[in-house]
């Protein structure tokens, strides 16, 4: 990726910023713009890289050689505008990402659920093992303090998405699948649907290449018949020594283990299990945050899928002490996925107390006029767990009064709830 001057519209996005700094790396003049301040935004400034907050024509560098903008970026965008005003080549940034992928051994870290965890977790053993990879990873990794890794050999790891089938512009020498379970049901029609999009991937890795996945999984199998690369099969990894809680964190390391030994293989047993003994996590992926005035552990999550709320709580009811309560604050990501998922969502709640549903994240989409977090509640509470829907403000009033010492606390989604666990333990 040659470019001597970048700009980036939406460079707060967690997989821009990522980019953003990779292209900075490598001697490319890089700025952006974002709506808002976040603590990504921060870690840009930080780094260097000029971020101006409000998205206006003006901001446009006439200069630039090439205008990457998010896919959250609609072409009616000001900053989008003016550079087509301007002849300005524009790509997004999974266009931009391919271009990375093309030119280096790719791994790429795709699946509904952990897809994050592991390709952190891939970056850290292959680091740590002096193999010195690439990484852009859906979030920041604790241990690089940051959601880019820089390398210095030909390794590339990086988080694949599946949304809109984006994924399909990398290329992959190793393809890693966590798990495939029907989701951006905005987009795909059902689970085969959704999986047609993996298959699809899947048949990108060349024959000297591999899969690593649960070549057992039902839903997986049918996907990898006929296929030229190895299928290595994750499950058969030890369990490793991890600090992070939870069966699908282990899960995680099993899958970035079997993929970092593929690409290094001299990387030793040792090395790994020490690498992922030592993996603190990423942010907002089951982050302990620390306590309120009244002494309740604040955690904040990610989790905006029924299975990965259902995991997550269930392994935060582990860690109470009898007669204490799990408070949740959920914030749904989606009008989409909250309507089509909300059988699955009514029962994914069945370990917590206490559940406070924020109003929809709508990201992309307008209001549908039905679905709502009232909705939600009702379904919630239809099932036994006691849940009702507030205003922010009105859920961290009664997060800082209610729970008490021994009480657990959980804000969870893909939106900006965790903002109100911010505010609980500051």
């Amino acid at each position: 990726m040659e470019y001597k001057k970048t700009y980036f519209i939406g460079i707060g996005g967690i997989g821009m910023s990522a980019l953003a700094q990779l292209m900075a790396d490598h001697g490319t003049a890089v700025s952006g713009s974002d709506r808002e301040a976040s603590p990504v935004t921060e870690l840009l400034e930080s780094k260097g890289i000029s971020v101006t907050i409000g998205q206006k024509a003006e901001n446009v560098p006439s200069d630039a050689d090439v205008i990457v903008y998010s896919e959250a970026v609609w072409e009616d965008n000001p900053e989008r505008a003016r550079a087509k005003e301007l002849n300005l080549r524009q790509i997004s940034y999974f266009e931009a990402l391919g271009e990375v992928s093309y030119k280096k051994k790719t791994i790429a870290v795709a699946g509904t659920h952990g897809k994050t965890t592991t390709t952190g977790m891939t970056a850290k053993i292959l680091a740590d093992g002096g193999a010195s990879p690439t990484a852009v990873v859906g979030s920041i990794v604790k241990d690089f303090g940051s959601n880019y890794l820089h390398g210095d050999s030909d390794l590339f790891v990086v988080e694949a998405c599946e949304y809109k089938r984006d994924f399909l512009t990398l290329s992959p020498f190793v393809l890693v699948i966590t798990n495939i379970e029907w989701d951006h049901t905005d987009y795909y029609s059902d689970l085969d649907d959704f999986r047609s999009a993996f298959a699809q991937l899947a048949k990108k890795v060349p024959a000297e290449g591999a899969i690593v996945t649960n070549p057992n999984d039902p839903v997986i199998a049918p996907m990898l018949a006929g296929l030229s690369p190895r299928i290595i099969d994750y499950t058969k990894e030890p369990a490793y020594d991890l600090r992070l809680p939870g069966e699908f964190n282990k899960d995680n390391a099993r899958a970035a283990a079997a993929a970092a030994r593929v690409v290094a293989p001299d990387i030793t047993d040792d090395s790994i299990a020490t690498s992922l003994s030592h993996f603190h996590g990423t942010w907002r992926r089951f982050e302990h945050k620390g306590k309120t005035k009244s002494g309740a552990e604040v955690y904040d999550d990610y989790a905006h899928h029924p299975t990965s709320v259902a995991k997550t709580l269930a392994e935060l009811r582990r860690k109470l002490v009898p007669g204490s309560k799990l408070f949740v604050a959920f914030h749904p990501h989606l009008y989409s996925r909250t309507r089509d998922l909300l059988p699955e969502f009514a029962t994914a709640f069945k370990d917590a107390d206490e559940v406070i549903i924020a109003p929809i994240y709508p990201a992309r989409e307008p209001d549908d006029g039905v679905t709502s977090n009232k909705l939600l509640a009702e379904k919630i509470s239809e099932t036994g767990t006691h849940a009702h829907f507030g205003t922010f403000e009105e859920i961290e009033h009664i997060l800082s009064t209610e729970p008490g010492p021994s009480d657990l606390i959980v804000t969870m989604g893909a939106g900006d709830i965790y903002k109100v666990a911010d505010r609980l333990v500051k």
